[in-house]
């Protein structure tokens, strides 16, 4: 184990362009204004080696740039090197550590993300995907692509199921994976890591139920959210309410009985390539002080970069 920080709560992020540098910066420049309690808790940002220069920048004040070089079976795949820093993550994590939250660097953390400080009391806390995607509805019999990843976590089938949050369908167990949190002495992201290699190096498994690019892009996320149901005990699953991990990037999907009135009323939100420069927001309020804070980050004249 790796005595790089004693702290029980650690913030896991990855990058693998300057651009998405530029946004892992904004990121962290949120957590640090918005955490409040949280705001000082040490930040591991990884970095592919897709980039090309390491990023000196942002070492020092608690955040830790680590270089990152995923095996060539994992990093050609969607997604894969995400699941290689969260199992090298959990490797480095001293003993005495509780919770690993990962934040995507299309992700603002807005209010004190709280509930991902796990404490004694879970094992992870999760959302529901926002749309079905690659889901299955409980009553559907399984598809070749979940039945292939419950073969792999070594389950037929389970029992377990969630309501997406935009189309809201009935599913079996599937998780946003934008943000989450999870207990690292649970050993879940190792599994993680190995379960993703012994699928994306099935040959069979990837030509029969893989070869779209839907279930490319989503299979790190379902294998995921098999492995929580079925290595964890329920009762240690911290399901997030909806303002944890809120998708501004489908805002316009979301029903509106359940779309957000203003940015800061949400705790932590996932963006993607939509702006956030106040001055081109038209379809959700945002007060201050997060409004000014918007515009020195996003604005042309103020958007961060390296």
């Amino acid at each position: 184990m790796s005595n790089t920080t004693t702290h029980q709560t650690v913030f896991l992020t990855l990058v693998r362009t300057t651009g998405e540098r530029a946004r892992a910066r904004i990121l962290i420049d949120s957590i640090r204004s918005f955490g409040e309690a949280m705001s000082q808790y040490p930040i591991w940002l990884f970095e592919a080696d897709t980039v090309k220069a390491p990023c000196k920048s942002l070492e020092g004040m608690g955040i830790q740039v680590l270089p990152l070089n995923a095996p060539n079976s994992v990093r050609r795949y969607y997604f894969g090197d995400k699941v290689y820093a969260c199992a090298r993550a959990e490797e480095m994590t001293p003993q005495e550590a509780q919770t690993l939250i990962w934040i995507d660097p299309g992700c603002l953390v807005i209010k004190p993300p709280l509930l991902f400080d796990l404490g004694q009391s879970f094992d992870t806390a999760v959302r529901p995907v926002h749309i079905r995607n690659v889901g299955l509805t409980y009553t559907e019999p399984l598809d070749g692509f979940w039945k292939g990843i419950y073969e792999a976590v070594g389950v037929k089938d389970i029992q377990s199921s969630v309501e997406t949050f935009v189309d809201l369908h009935h599913i079996r167990s599937y998780f946003n994976s934008h943000a989450f949190a999870v207990n690292p002495s649970s050993g879940l992201l190792r599994q993680w890591l190995d379960t993703f290699e012994v699928l994306v190096k099935d040959e069979e498994f990837q030509l029969s139920y893989c070869q779209d690019e839907l279930h490319r892009i989503f299979l790190h996320q379902a294998i995921l959210s098999a492995l929580l149901v079925t290595t964890l005990d329920q009762q240690r699953i911290r399901l997030l309410p909806p303002d944890y991990n809120y998708p501004y990037n489908l805002h316009q999907s979301v029903p509106l009985d359940r779309r957000a009135q203003a940015l800061n009323d949400l705790v932590c939100i996932a963006y993607e390539d939509r702006t956030l420069d106040p001055n081109m927001v038209d379809d959700i309020e945002i007060h201050e002080p997060l409004r000014t804070w918007l515009s020195t980050n996003f604005a042309p004249s103020g958007l961060k970069n390296e």
